[in-house]
């Protein structure tokens, strides 16, 4: 193999580790976010706080990379449609930790003792979704899975009634206004990471391309 192809499938590897690291961050992040807002663990805040700034660090930097590989070795096949998919995956997963960082500082905002035990039932159960949401988002990119877009499409029907339910809940009148916007804020950040998920696997999709490549 030309040792110039070697160097840039080692560059290829080392842009796929950097993705791989903020889907780590991302998926073990998450459930501490939703275990900071239901027992009001502010130091959770500031853990994902400080590890939002490695992926603030980390998103531009991976940019870069796939910006200066386009460039330099002309890409073309798997390799340009691996590249242009990193481009496309990585501002979404910046944006989906920020709705992570978000979660977990709506324990800033409210008491866990503020939330009915409906409410706090049915967040849990939509951050338990999400994470295995985002472990198969992630699976999938990792695997290059085709079949994952459809799964995760089926589970985001289910976050979808546990957001309308949520809500519901949260019209009853069983809490006090100002919790009531905050945890629709908080339904509405696990609805979008669902949706994120998803469009992950559809993502890969394009990544995994056909079997003629």
């Amino acid at each position: 193999m030309p040792e110039r192809r070697q160097e840039f499938e080692r560059d290829l590897e080392a842009i796929e580790a950097k993705v791989i690291e903020l889907f780590a961050m991302v998926g073990e992040d998450l459930p501490e976010a939703t275990r900071a807002l239901l027992n009001g663990d502010r130091e959770v805040i500031r853990v994902l706080r400080e590890r939002g700034q490695v992926i603030d660090a980390l998103y531009p930097e991976i940019e870069d990379l796939v910006n200066r590989e386009i460039l330099l070795q002309a890409p073309v096949a798997s390799d340009l449609r691996f590249l242009l998919s990193v481009l496309r995956i990585v501002p979404e997963l910046s944006r989906s930790h920020h709705l992570v960082t978000s979660i977990a500082a709506r324990a800033n905002h409210i008491l866990s003792d503020d939330l009915s035990p409906r409410c706090r039932g049915l967040v849990e159960r939509m951050g338990t979704i999400a994470s295995e949401m985002w472990r198969q988002a992630a699976d999938s990119w990792y695997q290059r899975d085709r079949s994952a877009a459809t799964a995760l499409d089926q589970r985001d029907d289910e976050m979808d009634e546990l957001h309308a339910s949520l809500i519901a809940e949260l019209a009853s009148g069983g809490m006090t206004l100002p919790v009531a916007m905050e945890m629709t804020l908080v339904a509405r950040f696990y609805e979008r990471l669902g949706d994120r998920a998803v469009s992950i696997g559809y993502r890969v999709i394009y990544l995994a391309g056909s079997s003629a490549d």
